[in-house]
């Protein structure tokens, strides 16, 4: 298992968009783009793949302990947070289900074969 592998499962269990996760990485003055943390999740094979580094799954750990607990001076619930987050993700979902294409299914043509009966 490698750090994007790590990554993604942070991500997908704590229901994290891209945008929270550049605002997590700004915690700790760690600076990126939204495409470049895109380019974490992406398919290996994919062209715009990046190898997550350790520097950066670093990082990222030490802003959710932040982000997810607050800091000394202002402390937090951690359950409050991921409830906020669960619930920003089902209104996100619902105002997209209705943006979502249909799917249609084409049928194949029949092609009628006479089968030849003067066998």
């Amino acid at each position: 298992m490698n750090n994007n592998d790590v990554f993604k499962k942070l991500r997908v269990a704590l229901m994290l968009r891209d945008d929270q996760i550049v605002d997590i990485l700004k915690l700790v003055d760690f600076r990126m783009s939204k495409a470049e943390v895109n380019a974490f999740f992406r398919a290996e094979d994919s062209s715009g793949y990046m190898m997550c580094k350790d520097q950066v799954l670093r990082n990222f750990l030490n802003g959710l302990v932040i982000y997810l607990r607050g800091t000394k001076e202002n402390p937090k619930d951690p359950y409050d947070q991921i409830a906020l987050n669960k619930k920003q993700a089902q209104e996100f979902n619902a105002q997209n289900e209705s943006v979502k294409p249909k799917v249609v299914t084409i049928k194949k043509p029949r092609i009628n074969v006479k089968k030849d009966e003067s066998k």
